[in-house]
């Protein structure tokens, strides 16, 4: 279901992609200005929101792998993929979904991420969400813009 969602996310994006190379093409609407911002607008936001959920949905099967029969304490995400160093004194974990995470902790208090994607993936739908708002302030301010100088002219 997680991939599901995120496909779906991804695809959202890449259509709203498409809108925004639209307003290279002849025949656009009016104001195009504003109409490419909000189409960038959300073009960020699908894009922030699919990599999101791919995070968000990891963290989520990682988390109820943990004490789900056997061989599952420590949890699996903390343990496979790892060498037996890494591991040892393996404790407990921590999750959280925001920011996205799965840290491992040892009975030392030292602590592991059981996935390096968590960073990329935390910049990102971060950098894409804050890129989206800007978009959608940028339209608002041009509409506002217009509007008052339509207001000035007549």
């Amino acid at each position: 279901m997680g991939f599901g969602v995120s496909t779906a996310c991804a695809v959202a994006a890449l259509v709203a992609g498409a809108g925004v190379v639209a307003m290279a093409l002849p025949g656009r609407p009016e104001p195009w200005p504003v109409h490419l911002l909000r189409r960038a607008a959300a073009t960020a936001a699908w894009a922030a929101a699919a990599v999101y959920s791919l995070g968000f949905f990891s963290v989520l099967v990682s988390d109820s792998a943990f004490n789900d029969g056997a061989n599952s304490v420590p949890a699996p995400a903390c343990r496979d993929g790892f060498d037996p160093a890494t591991i040892q004194g393996l404790s407990h974990h921590r999750s959280s979904y925001l920011p996205l995470r799965f840290d491992c902790v040892r009975e030392d208090g030292s602590v592991y991420s059981s996935d390096a994607a968590y960073g990329w993936m935390n910049g990102a739908s971060a950098s894409l969400a804050l890129s989206a708002a800007l978009f959608a302030i940028g339209a608002g301010y041009a509409t506002e813009l217009r509007a008052r100088k339509a207001a000035l002219t007549s």
